[in-house]
């Protein structure tokens, strides 16, 4: 199996923690240079540096400003590309019911995921064309195939992305570029822990409570690390998943009970 990414570039969003920093880590490993986009300059540096080889570089941008994020990706590909694969991932939405939510909560999310996804995208791809070689790979969620309770901007948003993914793939595949989409269920982040312990707070329960619930509804009993979400990225982005596309990858332990 070919696996092997020397001589890649990789851009990979929302990087300096959990599932983005450990999908860079990864795709390091198999040989990539990364450059990693987020919000917070002093953990991008740091990161960066921690990074094993050389060569890696950093991009300090918010997808609450679109056209910052625009200038500088832009700017930073013309310079630096072409690059080969870019693994989109942000923050998701903050829970609450749909029939709660505010408009303003779903522009927002839309946004950050969908409208930063084709900003992202687009820079990339003109250069993914001319190497013949370009991975898309979305990190999105298992409400694509079955929407989560309390989470109802979050599924919305992440329907949207996963569509705009499909069809993204029908139209760049003549070009040896793949667009997949990767759905981590329940694992261990930051943005987990924060939602145990909002949910905690409106039942009155203790957040570990709300972690057993939601162990107990997963078929291997654990949550998973952001090191297995990041494997599943990987080989996406590689040689060997050449002739995959337009698919959501859930990596769930099994908890999902459609097809």
């Amino acid at each position: 199996m070919n696996l092997d990414l020397t001589g890649r570039k990789a851009i990979v969003c929302g990087s300096t923690q959990g599932m983005g920093r450990a999908t860079a880590e990864e795709l390091v490993s198999l040989g990539a240079t990364v450059t990693l986009v987020a919000r917070n300059e002093e953990s991008l540096t740091a990161v960066r540096d921690s990074l094993a080889g050389d060569g890696h570089q950093a991009v300090c941008a918010d997808f609450g400003d679109q056209d910052m994020l625009k200038e500088r990706i832009n700017s930073h590909v013309q310079r630096h590309g072409p690059f080969h694969i870019l693994v989109n991932n942000t923050g998701g939405p903050p829970p609450g019911e749909i029939a709660e939510a505010e408009s303003d909560a779903f522009i927002d999310a839309f946004s950050k995921h969908l409208i930063c996804n084709q900003i992202m995208a687009q820079a990339v791809l003109p250069g993914m064309k001319s190497e013949g070689y370009g991975r898309i790979i979305n990190i999105i969620s298992t409400s694509v195939k079955q929407p989560i309770p309390n989470l109802g901007v979050s599924n919305t948003t992440r329907g949207a992305v996963a569509s705009w993914a499909k069809t993204l793939s029908r139209e760049v595949a003549p070009f040896g570029i793949t667009v997949n989409n990767v759905l981590p269920g329940t694992t261990n982040t930051a943005r987990l822990h924060e939602l145990f312990s909002e949910m905690a707070s409106k039942r009155g329960v203790d957040p570990k409570t709300i972690e057993e619930e939601w162990k107990s509804e997963i078929p291997t009993g654990r949550i998973a690390e952001p090191e297995e979400i990041a494997s599943a990225i990987a080989f996406l982005a590689s040689p060997s998943a050449s002739f995959i596309s337009g698919i959501n990858l859930p990596v769930d332990g099994g908890r999902l009970m459609c097809l």
